[in-house]
C-alpha cells in the first residue's frame, strides 16, 4: 500500500480522535465567530493554522527541533483559551470590513491561527513519531499524516458551521450571545486541560 494511503486515515483519525479532544476545541473556537457566509474567511484562517503545524510537525519528525512533551501538552490548552478571550473581544469580526480596527483584527487574527499551529505540530508530531518508529524515509508518511489532518480539521469546521446555523437561524439564539457560550464553554474546557497540565 502506498505510504500516503497508509498514513492518511491515521491523520484523520487522530484529528478526529475524541481521546485527542485538545485539537478540536481549538478548530471550534477558530470556528465560533463565524458563519456560513463567511466560509472563505475560515478556510484562510484554517489554512494559517495547517502552515503553522505543517512546519513544526516536519521539523520535529525530522528531528531538527527538540519537542518537551510537557511543555507542549501545556500550551496547548493556552492556545485555546486565548483564542476564546479573542472570540469574546471580537464578536462583530464575522461581518462586512467596514473599518480598519475589524481588517486589524481580522489579520491578527490569522496570525495568531498560524502561531498556535506551530505549537499544535510539536503535539501532532508526538503521535506521528510513534508511529514512524524507525522509518527511513518520512516524507510520504508525513505529506499522508498532515493532508488527513487537514480533511479532518475542514469536518470539524462543517460540524461547527452547522451548529452555529443550527443555533442562530433555526432557534433564532442571536449569534453574540451564541458566541459568547460557545466560546465560554470551550474556554472552560481550556482552563481545566490547562490546570491538570501546569507545568510551574
Amino acid at each position: 500500500m502506498n505510504e500516503i494511503q497508509l498514513y492518511f486515515p491515521l491523520g484523520l483519525e487522530h484529528i478526529l480522535d475524541p481521546k485527542g479532544y485538545d485539537h478540536i476545541l481549538f478548530v471550534i473556537a477558530l470556528c465560533a465567530v463565524y458563519q456560513w457566509a463567511s466560509w472563505k474567511r475560515i478556510v484562510w484562517l484554517v489554512t494559517a493554522f495547517t502552515l503553522g503545524h505543517s512546519v513544526t510537525l516536519a521539523l520535529a519528525t525530522y528531528k531538527i527541533v527538540p519537542i518537551h512533551s510537557d511543555i507542549v501538552e501545556f500550551l496547548i490548552p493556552v492556545t485555546i483559551f486565548l483564542t476564546c478571550i479573542f472570540n469574546f473581544f471580537n464578536q462583530s469580526i464575522d461581518k462586512p470590513l467596514r473599518t480598519d480596527n475589524r481588517q486589524n483584527a481580522i489579520a491578527l487574527r490569522y496570525v495568531l491561527a498560524a502561531g498556535f499551529g506551530l505549537i499544535h505540530g510539536l503535539g501532532f508530531s508526538n503521535y506521528l513519531s510513534s508511529l514512524l518508529g524507525k522509518e527511513s524515509n518520512i516524507t510520504l508518511p508525513l505529506l499522508g499524516f498532515n493532508v488527513g489532518l487537514e480533511i479532518g480539521q475542514f469536518v470539524i469546521v462543517i460540524i461547527t458551521l452547522l451548529l452555529n446555523y443550527l443555533i442562530v437561524k433555526i432557534l433564532q439564539v442571536k449569534f453574540r450571545e451564541w458566541n459568547l457560550i460557545l466560546s465560554g464553554m470551550v474556554a472552560g474546557v481550556a482552563l481545566t486541560l490547562i490546570a491538570d497540565k501546569w507545568i510551574f
